[in-house]
């Protein structure tokens, strides 16, 4: 079968025709996605590879005793910023506890989140991620520096004083501004900054921060109970469902299906600790 050139620049115009179309809906997209498979499921970043794979972002709250899943949720926002004060209500609320305390990986790090969960009776232990472009440059980091609260000052690492200079709004948040005088004196300059000035800034509730990391630094363990609690989960969901996929489109029928593997591994995580006879005795009971 012979096709022209004029056939053949047909098909080439109304491909572009398409892939313009496409662009026009991606532009109207809130986030800047479409997905021609599912129109619910976005880009998930994957880490290490500045990739991204297509689907959906499981969450769920295991108990660290029994290792059964408290709560589970689907979404589809590709990263965990937003996820830990909804996952730890919702974890305390299906336990019926007043308190509780929730150990995340340093993807579900964010200030407000944090400050949600401290308002709320929640005790979080979540690590900081290491972002430090100072740290990067061989200079000092922030942690280098200690904050005097009776003084509102920092304290630095040649012991002068950096004192508060302004307050103002940067991107939502309220943030105080300090530095010393003696810095173009001083003779740790070339290991502490590049211009003439260090300057520190401190976030309105940097001392709900300051008060995790303090948890964290003594539960030197927490990390590591974490990874052999919930990994351990994800990974026999995984060997059980299929690593690569849900059968179900769209986030509801999404949700449906989790749901469903959450209450299977439920239930075979209660018959492997009670046996099968006082399992229904207590549901029937």
């Amino acid at each position: 079968m012979w096709i022209t050139l004029s056939e053949k620049l047909e098909k080439v115009k109304a491909q572009i025709q398409r892939l313009n179309d496409l662009g026009e809906q991606m532009r109207d997209a809130p986030d800047g996605q479409i997905s021609l498979t599912d129109p619910d499921a976005r880009s998930m970043a994957t880490s290490g590879r500045g990739t991204g794979m297509v689907g959906y972002n499981v969450q769920i709250a295991v108990d660290a005793k029994h290792h059964l899943i408290v709560t589970d949720e689907v979404t589809n926002v590709g990263h965990d910023r937003n996820q830990l004060f909804c996952m730890a209500t919702q974890t305390r609320d299906a336990l019926g506890a007043k308190d509780v305390t929730v150990v995340a990986d340093r993807g579900y790090f964010k200030g407000e989140e944090l400050v949600g969960c401290e308002r709320s009776g929640i005790t979080a232990l979540v690590p900081k991620p290491q972002t430090s472009g100072n740290k990067a440059q061989g200079l000092f980091d922030k942690k280098d520096f200690r904050y005097i609260a009776q003084d509102d000052e920092y304290q630095c690492p040649a012991g002068e004083r950096a004192i508060k200079r302004h307050t103002r709004m940067e991107n939502g948040q309220i943030l105080t501004r300090y530095w010393s005088s003696a810095c173009p004196r001083c003779p740790l300059k070339g290991r502490c900054t590049t211009g003439d000035y260090r300057r520190i800034s401190r976030w309105e509730h940097e001392a709900i921060l300051e008060t995790m990391q303090d948890r964290l630094d003594r539960t030197p363990n927490a990390m590591r109970l974490r990874r052999q609690t919930v990994e351990h989960v994800f990974g026999t969901l995984k060997a059980w469902m299929g690593a690569t996929h849900f059968l179900m489109k769209t986030l509801p029928k999404v949700k449906t299906e989790m749901s469903l593997h959450v209450l299977a591994y439920n239930l075979k995580r209660m018959l492997r600790i009670f046996g099968a006879k006082p399992l229904m005795t207590a549901m029937t009971g």
